[in-house]
């Protein structure tokens, strides 16, 4: 199974940590933030992005990215992102989890329970099919849901791409955007055991400082090493 060290390995499984959050909550930054306080506690850890990650899962993020999923439709589109995500999970992050290796992952299956889920009205049994296919028993150890108001995120976007077309997601109505907010404070509440949210409406040091907290509290594991991960 993924999610555990092949029988009899000595090597305990790394942890998997996932960001969500709408356009422009500042994910990539954060991630990279995290990873950085990570190496300076000597965790191996490695960097990854859904959908992506794997060859495979490369060439589908260029297909949804372009727009392809949405002509096709809401569920045309939840399967591109499960073909993805099955290529991501058996040769990237399953094996690296195996390996010890600590995962961050940017996005995962809550975002397409939430972009393709409540927003495009898939219908949950379909999803919950693909998780099972896809991902098996495998789940994040920590989700962390980045807050930010939607004309904020928006804005973040708008000037990351700086002259760039926007991408599907990027280039729907600020509606949308809101009602994206809404959907993943909704999955925080329903996963609290999962699930934190963070606001990220302040500048990336304190929003940071704030995950990183929520990390070493989650971890027992990294209690000894606060003092030499402080940067």
């Amino acid at each position: 199974m993924a999610s555990s060290p092949a029988p009899g390995s000595a090597t305990p499984r790394g942890r998997f940590i996932t960001f969500e959050g709408g356009e422009g909550a500042g994910k990539s930054t954060q991630i990279r933030l995290l990873a950085d306080r990570l190496a300076a506690a000597r965790v191996r850890t490695i960097v990854t992005r859904e959908p992506g990650g794997s060859p495979g899962a490369e060439v589908m993020r260029h297909l949804v990215l372009s727009g392809v999923g949405k002509v096709l439709g809401a569920e045309a589109e939840a399967l591109l992102f499960a073909a993805a995500r099955d290529d991501h999970v058996h040769l990237l992050i399953g094996p690296s989890l195996s390996r010890g290796l600590w995962v961050l992952c940017d996005r995962f299956s809550d975002s397409t329970r939430v972009y393709q889920g409540v927003l495009g009205r898939v219908d949950t049994a379909l999803i919950d099919a693909f998780d099972r296919v896809t991902i098996d028993a495998l789940r994040p150890d920590l989700t962390l849901v980045l807050d930010v108001p939607a004309e904020t995120g928006l804005a973040r976007a708008a000037r990351r791409r700086g002259g760039a077309a926007a991408d599907r997601f990027e280039a729907e109505g600020h509606d949308f955007h809101r009602r994206l907010r809404d959907a993943y404070r909704q999955v925080v509440s329903a996963n609290p055991d999962r699930c934190v949210l963070i606001d990220a409406d302040a500048d990336e040091q304190t929003v940071a400082a704030r995950i990183w907290q929520v990390v070493q509290e989650r971890f027992a594991e990294l209690a000894p090493r606060r003092e030499a991960a402080q940067l």
